[in-house]
């Protein structure tokens, strides 16, 4: 996919507020670790997350989605009336129906000719979401989109500390590991055609390239299953981690030179790039596989955990306010997500 008149005006994000150092989940897994022999502080050894944040209980996830987008708003200069579409890409809904992006658009004032929906598609929703809305700019169907997500993950990982400490075994261990990553935070990006400020410096999304191995589906998942004879159901979330990375590495490194060649790009014109925030052993892999310096990535699982949609735009901001993703760098964001799809797109920043 190549474009040539999309840009990324803004990136907006809103920070959780409970901060969870994952020395607090060790110490309330202790009995775990006692009953299946693992040395205290492997939690943080195994991933390289140290903390992550929550949101506090209740806390509506059209709340977030809102406040990222207003903020993301504001920095394009870009009217909410003046969307012609609006995407909830979450992983993390507020009901089966309707769309959640139906409450963002209705606190945002989004016109009434916008479309409004939700796209799903594990981590890759974010990115999913911005080739939707570069799509419909491309074909001039609309001048400016913004895609939203905000993800919690303070249930799921409640859940899981219950389940390991009522049954402490090895296997539901191993499965729960990628769980215990859980941050939650929300994002806002907006695409348009450049025409509601010109002149004005933006970032060119030059195109993008995508795979999929769905023959690996059921690696990771999340969601509802019965509980009981009762009928009730109760959330689960499980992870085959190793066989995640064996897959995934390998379908990274061929959407990795399908981006190249549709981009036209050279791996050494690449200056920067944003990986989805997994932990330290799939950034490791990934660069590894890609043969990316490390020196060109920027993180930010060490303090935010795996936030799922939310990782890589919300990265991608603190790099630009840092100033590790730098005006006129060429970008790009290596999107992975169980399915297993990937996508990655390549930016002129």
């Amino acid at each position: 996919m190549r474009y040539s008149k999309v840009h990324i005006d803004a990136l907006g994000y809103e920070l959780a507020p409970v901060v969870v150092a994952s020395a607090e989940l060790e110490e309330r897994l202790a009995p775990v670790w006692q009953h299946l022999h693992i040395p205290a502080g492997q939690l943080e050894e195994l991933t390289g997350i140290q903390e992550r944040r929550w949101w506090e209980p209740g806390y509506p996830l059209s709340q977030g989605a809102s406040a990222a987008g207003r903020k993301a708003l504001a920095t394009a200069g870009i009217d909410a009336a003046d969307l012609g579409a609006l995407l909830y890409a979450g992983v993390c809904r507020e009901g089966f129906e309707p769309a959640t992006a139906c409450a963002v658009a209705a606190a945002l004032k989004v016109g009434p000719r916008a479309a409004v929906l939700d796209v799903s598609n594990a981590c890759l929703g974010v990115l999913n979401g911005m080739v939707d809305i570069a799509n419909r700019i491309e074909l001039g169907q609309i001048r400016a989109g913004m895609v939203v997500s905000c993800e919690s993950a303070r249930d799921i990982v409640e859940l899981t500390i219950e389940r390991l400490l009522s049954d402490p075994n090895m296997e539901r261990f191993k499965t729960s590991v990628a769980t215990l990553t859980g941050g939650s935070g929300a994002v806002a990006v907006v695409l348009s055609d450049g025409s509601f400020t010109p002149g004005e410096p933006r970032h060119r999304l030059v195109g993008g390239a995508q795979r999929t191995a769905p023959e690996h589906h059921d690696l990771c998942r999340w969601g509802l299953r019965p509980a009981g004879p009762d009928g009730a159901m109760t959330e689960v979330m499980v992870t085959d981690s190793v066989s995640v990375l064996a897959h995934g590495v390998p379908l990274g490194r061929e959407t990795w030179q399908d981006l190249l060649d549709e981009l036209q790009w050279s791996a050494d014109q690449v200056e920067r790039v944003i990986c989805h925030q997994v932990g330290a052993g799939h950034r490791d892999a990934i660069l590894s596989a890609l043969q990316i310096p490390g020196d060109k990535d920027f993180s930010s699982y060490s303090f935010l955990g795996n936030t799922g949609t939310v990782a890589l735009p919300l990265t991608a901001a603190l790099a630009a306010e840092r100033g590790a993703l730098k005006p006129g760098q060429r970008a790009a964001f290596l999107g992975i997500g169980s399915g297993l799809n990937c996508l990655m797109l390549g930016v002129e920043w």
